[in-house]
């Protein structure tokens, strides 16, 4: 008889424990206790950070800065050219001529100038010469402008590249963020069922001593209080090493430590495939990286056939020459330049061939971007509704779950069920809240990936 009542008194307390573990996983998941000392980070919060901070990011806006300054290099040769040269010396031998008689002239009245020949000599002493001259381009201008047309294309491109790595930093953003999320939903859960078998364990070792409870039972207590346990430590472990990957993303400290903020909601239906890809095609920044190269390489094309023209520039050159008595001291002239290669062997004409294949090439790889974001875009919007399915499914198995489990607790209490099929179908609850916690998070890594696909943040 007080053997039957021991029986009745655990099956009970089991009973009232087990009842109260089919509100605590979900509870836990909803909220979880973090501590007020740790700081939430939000989604968008991150996101702000990582574009304010993100290392990786900074280097390309560098990139997008030495593009800009190689451009403004390329425009100031628009202007007007200077160089001057300076050469000093020490003559080490004796400089000196000879004037032929008459090379200045024979005049009636004079005879020859000079009447015979004169030797002239310079002392070996310090000499120096300088020259400096001033040239505008003219012709050559065609030429430079194109250079600097080209100059506002590879800036352009730099910023595309910007905002390129900018969308993939912050899809990197949101589904570590969004693993991160799903960790701390399992760490919570595991704490929760931690603490179930616990208790667990003590009521069920406590009736072993009293006879009334088989060993075994306490020993798959125990087996299961071991699995939640290691499962845990494996959850523990993937939320820091996601939370010290979000930190670098985010370029602060990787040791800073924070908690996720938890979104259940799911967003609104993306049901406009078509307005979908319209955005993808206008806004997309691989789309835009392979429309620019086009007029890149329409520009290389001109630049190439700009080489058959000559450079031609207004000039002005001066010398003077120091420590040579018998020469002009200065020596000016303005006039025009002209530098042109007449026969090349060729060399323009196959550059400019090379230029004209790269120009098809370019075009082909256009249409072959945009219908590889198509499918793409394609391919998201339909990952998308199936992980909006996915959580749907994973949230009607989660109600039965939760159904079956006060049901066959009801039923334990009634005498009509055995404390495996409880701890069973706590398993099963237990799975069905894992199932739609990867879910959710699945739902929302497949929205980032979409909004990646049409080019927006």
């Amino acid at each position: 008889m007080r053997s039957g009542m021991y029986a009745l008194k655990l099956r009970f307390e089991v009973g009232c424990l087990l009842l109260l573990c089919w509100f605590v996983p979900i509870s836990a998941r909803e909220t979880p206790d973090t501590g007020d000392a740790v700081p939430a980070l939000t989604i968008d919060e991150a996101v702000r950070l990582a574009i304010a901070n993100n290392r990786d990011l900074k280097i390309v806006a560098l990139q997008l800065d030495s593009s800009k300054e190689k451009l403004a290099v390329d425009k100031t040769r628009r202007l007007p050219s200077t160089s001057s040269y300076f050469f000093v010396s020490q003559s080490l031998t004796t400089l000196s001529f000879t004037i032929p008689a008459g090379t200045l002239g024979v005049y009636s009245a004079t005879g020859p100038i000079p009447a015979k020949n004169t030797p002239i000599s310079a002392p070996p002493g310090p000499t120096a010469f300088v020259t400096a001259s001033i040239s505008q381009p003219l012709l050559t201008l065609y030429k430079i402008n194109l250079r600097v047309h080209g100059g506002e294309l590879n800036v352009e491109q730099a910023a595309t590249n910007l905002l390129a790595e900018r969308l993939d930093i912050v899809d990197q953003v949101r589904q570590v963020y969004y693993s991160v999320m799903q960790g701390e939903n399992a760490v919570e859960a595991a704490k929760a069922s931690i603490k179930q078998y616990e208790e667990l364990d003590r009521i069920t070792l406590q009736y072993v001593s009293e006879k009334v409870a088989l060993q075994s039972e306490n020993l798959e207590v125990k087996a299961k209080l071991a699995e939640q346990e290691y499962s845990l430590l494996q959850f523990q472990d993937k939320v820091q090493s996601g939370k010290e990957t979000l930190n670098n993303l985010v370029g602060r400290d990787i040791t800073i430590d924070f908690h996720t903020v938890q979104v259940t909601e799911l967003s609104s239906i993306e049901e406009d495939l078509q307005a979908a890809r319209a955005k993808a095609v206008a806004q997309n920044p691989q789309v835009k990286q392979a429309q620019i190269g086009i007029l890149q390489a329409e520009n290389q094309r001109r630049q190439a056939k700009a080489q058959y023209m000559p450079d031609f520039n207004a000039a002005f050159h001066y010398l003077s020459p120091f420590g040579i008595d018998y020469l002009p001291t200065n020596f000016a002239g303005i006039g025009v330049e002209l530098n042109w290669e007449p026969w090349d062997w060729n060399r323009r004409k196959h550059e400019v061939a090379e230029k004209t294949i790269g120009v098809e090439q370019s075009k082909l790889k256009l249409d072959e971007t945009n219908s590889q974001v198509l499918i793409k875009v394609d391919n998201q919007y339909r990952a998308l509704h199936e992980a909006r399915a996915a959580v749907l499914v994973a949230k009607a198995a989660q109600e039965s779950a939760k159904e079956k489990l006060r049901e066959v607790t009801l039923q334990y209490q009634k005498k009509t069920a055995l404390l495996r099929d409880v701890l069973q179908q706590e398993s099963s609850l237990e799975s069905a809240n894992s199932s739609y916690n990867e879910a959710m998070a699945e739902f929302w890594i497949a929205k980032a990936n979409f909004m990646k696909a049409i080019g927006e943040e």
